[in-house]
């Protein structure tokens, strides 16, 4: 059970829970506060701007939390708080504690894939650079993560006769010790050979320190102290030295060419873009040094909890900066990631040097910030893709949907049903098919409504349901409509699902079909017969599942509304033009393909119809670029 007490120490207000607490014994200022299961083990650690008015959100009716809340609230048995001075100690301490707690129901990101990075570990008498994945260690110095370890290497190739630094193992290092003999990459000039003596350790420094430096994003300042040494040598007339510093140039030049070039005043900067689609999040984290990007890291996340932008964008900042990886001196983000001030506080502290976070609207900045946002959408896209590509997860799925909603068989053949309209005019209705949790778009199907008048959703789902359902016993094992479905899902709440069954019942096949609708809001499931709406976990396959289809079902109603109301449109415009009849306006719309192309033709394209007379193209052009722009506007 759930309640509190309160004691003071070091200056902070911890809050111990027992019992339910009163609002009133809870502070009203910013805060963190953990809840722990019987255990006293951390459940899950969140922040807040007024520890009184979130802690109230948790400890209201359970009927109204998302599933994943609710079942947090019934696990935890005390919740405790900490009083912070102001909202960036706050998101200090959250990130702390979730690091050293890892609770269970926070969101726990992890790498889309093992990037590499370049490692130099300096403690080393004759350092080496290598391509390395894994966790980081102290006193190792790393640059990346890339996007592909060939790149890398080949990157790396391109340096070593600039800095024949070695890149051999311990190992095969102190075999040739051994021998007194070099290897075949120090006879090629690619290393220095540290392992028989032929370098010194100031020279052997000098060159890791290039090597640390073009990485570092210094390429413009190393090729233009080469290109000076070239032409101190040249003038000095040490032309071996100087063909020496000019091949020298050309490779770091070739190396330099590999890194993408975004900013031309060279700034140092990272940028963060975050996507979403409410069953998981990526997070996609730039890295640019001297205008350059040097790196790039992708990040996922099962969503867990409901969390708005903002709060996503601290959770993975907290997961990407910390003491051994201070953020540099500028981030830019989408506008979305909420109060900049307070991240820019928060960072400066992490990193004991200011910080600058800003969301640009415009220039180049802005495009890093697209450039960044574009990559989480596109990773957050290839990773739904793989789910659904991945037979197993697919089963899973469909096995998970049979237990949640208690079906009779996993529902191996899906049709969603939803409606769309403008201010009740133009209604249409869309029915799309999944089979084995992919979409099957031959299946689709549009549907006019012809009785419905004025806003009424649920008629409109009960016309459109009837007259599919009319099919059933004509073919029951498929005619156009295809197989029968196992279930059949509609868009809406307690009133949509009403007309799904009230349909069922009236063809007499509610024995055969399984009916559920999926509202919105909460992403609740209601069922025939349920006292309550079901709520799916938000990291199951199942309600993966459900969303894919319902938003496959919105999309294809929408797109197919425009179309239709482009069409009215267009057609009304044409009526009671004098020699074009109903024949003639169809065929008008059939050559252009679109209603949209026909306001868009010109007088010489309408003229150039054979089968349309002169002066009736004239008639059509004058309606279309006079009283139709208005009768369009007007039908908006």
């Amino acid at each position: 059970m759930l309640g509190a007490r309160t004691a003071s120490q070091g200056g902070a207000t911890i809050g111990s829970v027992r019992n339910r607490p009163e609002p009133s014994t809870i502070p009203d200022g910013p805060g963190v506060y953990v809840f722990r299961d019987a255990t006293g083990t951390p459940l899950y650690v969140g922040k807040a701007r007024s520890l009184r008015a979130r802690l109230a959100n948790y400890l209201g009716d359970p009927l109204g939390l998302p599933e994943r809340t609710a079942q947090l609230v019934e696990v935890a048995t005390d919740v405790d708080w900490t009083v912070t001075a102001s909202d960036v100690d706050a998101l200090l301490l959250e990130n702390s504690l979730i690091k050293t707690y890892q609770p269970r129901y926070n969101i726990r990101l992890k790498d889309d894939k093992s990037y590499p990075y370049l490692a130099v570990d300096l403690r080393e008498e004759w350092p080496r650079p290598t391509v390395y994945r894994g966790r980081r260690r102290r006193g190792v110095r790393y640059f990346g993560p890339f996007g592909r370890a060939n790149s890398l290497r080949h990157t790396l190739d391109l340096l070593l006769p600039t800095f024949p630094v070695r890149t051999c193992s311990d190992a095969k290092f102190a075999r040739y010790h051994r021998l007194g003999r070099p290897c075949l990459l120090a006879d090629l000039g690619r290393c220095s050979a540290p392992c028989v003596g032929w370098v010194d350790h100031p020279t052997y420094d000098e060159h890791i320190q290039g090597i640390l430096r073009f990485f570092a994003g210094d390429a413009t300042l190393l090729t233009g102290d080469l290109a000076a040494r070239m032409a101190a040598a040249a003038e000095a007339k040490e032309y071996e030295s100087a063909a020496r510093l000019r091949d020298a140039l050309a490779h770091v030049e070739r190396a330099s060419d590999t890194q993408q070039v975004l900013l031309s005043d060279h700034d140092d900067l990272d940028a963060v873009g975050v996507a979403t689609d409410g069953l998981q999040a990526c997070v996609v984290h730039l890295v640019l040094r001297r205008g350059r990007v040097v790196g790039r890291e992708s990040l996922s996340a099962d969503l867990v909890e409901d969390l708005a932008p903002d709060e996503l964008m601290d959770r993975f900042l907290g997961d990407l900066y910390d003491a051994e990886h201070p953020p540099p001196r500028e981030l830019v983000v989408d506008p979305s990631a909420g109060d900049l001030e307070r991240l820019s506080a928060w960072l400066t502290s992490v990193r004991g040097q200011p910080v600058r976070v800003s969301a640009p609207e415009r220039g180049k900045r802005r495009a890093v910030v697209e450039l960044a946002q574009a990559n989480a959408e596109e990773d957050l896209r290839r990773r739904g893709l793989r789910r659904a590509a991945d037979h197993n997860a697919r089963s899973k799925s469909l096995l998970e949907l049979q237990d949640a909603l208690t079906l009779a068989r996993p529902p191996y053949r899906i049709e969603c049903y939803d409606m769309s309209h403008l201010q009740g005019t133009s209604y249409v209705g869309s029915m799309v098919v999944f089979e084995d949790a992919l979409p099957v778009k031959r299946a689709y199907r549009h549907f006019t409504v012809r009785t419905v008048r004025g806003n009424d959703d649920v008629g409109a789902m009960r016309e459109v349901l009837d007259r599919r359902l009319a099919r059933w016993r004509e073919a029951p094992g498929g005619d156009r409509f295809g197989a029968n479905p196992d279930l059949l899902l509609v868009d809406g709440g307690i009133g949509q699902l009403n007309a799904a069954i009230a349909a069922v019942e009236a063809r007499g096949v509610a024995d055969q079909v399984e009916v559920a609708s999926l509202a919105k809001r909460l992403e609740e499931v209601y069922r025939p017969g349920a006292p309550r709406p079901i709520l799916l976990p938000r990291a199951s396959d199942a309600l993966y599942l459900l969303q894919r289809v319902r938003d496959e079902a919105h999309r294809f109603a929408i797109s197919f509304h425009r179309s239709t109301r482009a069409r009215r449109m267009t057609a009304s415009m044409l009526d009671g033009i004098e020699g074009l009849g109903p024949t003639r306006r169809a065929r008008l719309l059939d050559t252009f393909g679109s209603a949209a192309a026909v306001r868009a033709a010109s007088l010489d394209e309408l003229l150039a119809l054979s089968w349309l007379p002169d002066d009736v193209a004239r008639r059509v052009h004058d309606r279309l670029t006079t009283g139709g722009v208005a009768a369009a506007g007007d039908a908006r």
